[in-house]
C-alpha cells in the first residue's frame, strides 16, 4: 500500500452508536447470506462492524481506515482477542489497497455517504472484487431526512433506490435492494421537523435501540421493506463466462 494521507476524524457518534446492539443485530441478519471468507471492510471507525459480524470465520478480514487513531483502537482490539488474529488492519482508503490483492465481500457500513466521488468509488473497488463476489452498502435513506447532524459528522447524501441505482458499477447485477427501520424513519422525521437536534443523545439512541428497531423488525415485513431511515444494497459481480 501506498503511504495514506492524514485523517482525523472529528465525530463521537461512532461510540455513541456502538451501543446500538438491537440495530447491528437486525442489519447482520440481512447482509451474513452475502458475506465471503476475504472480506475487505472500507472505513473500520472503531471496529464496531467487524465485532458485529464475528459470528462467523474468515480466511481473511481487511480493514481499512484513513484515522491512525482509531485504526490503534483496532489493532488493540486484535492484541485482545476481541477480534480474531486473522483480522488486519491498515490506516489508508480504498486507494490505498493493492491492485493485485482480492477478495469476494466489499464492505460499506454507513461508509459510502461519506466518499464525495461515490460512482468513481464503487468503480474502483470493483476491480479488487472477485468474480461472483458482492459489494455490502448499508447507508443512511432518503435525502428528505438530512438534518445538521448528518452535515456534522460528514455526509454527503443520504441514500434512496434510485441514486444508489445511478452509481451500480457497469455489469454488476443488484442483488438485493431494500429499507430497514421504518418506525425509526418516523422518528427521524419527527427529529427533522420538531426538534431540529445536531446530536442525538445517549438516552435517544438506546431509546430507538431498545424499542424502534425491535418495533421496525415486525413493521418492516408488513411495509414489503418499501419504509425505512437506512438502506441495504448488495451488488453482485458477475461469474467469469464458462470457457467453451
Amino acid at each position: 500500500m501506498t503511504e495514506p494521507t492524514s485523517f482525523i476524524y472529528s465525530g463521537t457518534e461512532l461510540d455513541l452508536f456502538a451501543t446500538a446492539r438491537n440495530w447491528k443485530s437486525y442489519w447482520t441478519r440481512v447482509i451474513d447470506p452475502y458475506l465471503g471468507q476475504n472480506v475487505l471492510e472500507l472505513g473500520a471507525g472503531i471496529g464496531a462492524t467487524a465485532l458485529a459480524l464475528k459470528h462467523r470465520s474468515y480466511a481473511r478480514w481487511l480493514s481499512v481506515e484513513p484515522d491512525s487513531t482509531m485504526v490503534q483502537m483496532v489493532k488493540q482490539a486484535i492484541s485482545a482477542g476481541s477480534l480474531s488474529a486473522h483480522h488486519e488492519v491498515v490506516c489508508g482508503t480504498s486507494q490505498d489497497v493493492s491492485g493485485d490483492q482480492r477478495f469476494d465481500t466489499v464492505l460499506y457500513i454507513d461508509v459510502l455517504e461519506h466518499i464525495l466521488d461515490d460512482r468513481a468509488e464503487l468503480q474502483h473497488v470493483a476491480s479488487l472484487l472477485q468474480p461472483g463476489g458482492h459489494i455490502i452498502i448499508v447507508a443512511p435513506a432518503h435525502n428528505s431526512l438530512y438534518t445538521a447532524f448528518d452535515k456534522k459528522i460528514g455526509h454527503h447524501r443520504r441514500y434512496d433506490k434510485k441514486l444508489l441505482q445511478a452509481i451500480v458499477p457497469e455489469g454488476f447485477d443488484v442483488h438485493r435492494m431494500q429499507y430497514l427501520d421504518s418506525v425509526g424513519m418516523l422518528a427521524s422525521l419527527a427529529n427533522k421537523l420538531l426538534l431540529q437536534s445536531d446530536s442525538p443523545t445517549l438516552g435517544q439512541v438506546r431509546f430507538w435501540d431498545s424499542v424502534l428497531v425491535r418495533a421496525s423488525r415486525l413493521v418492516d415485513p408488513l411495509c414489503g421493506y418499501r419504509l425505512g431511515k437506512s438502506i441495504v444494497c448488495v451488488l453482485e459481480k458477475p461469474a467469469q463466462p464458462s470457457k467453451k
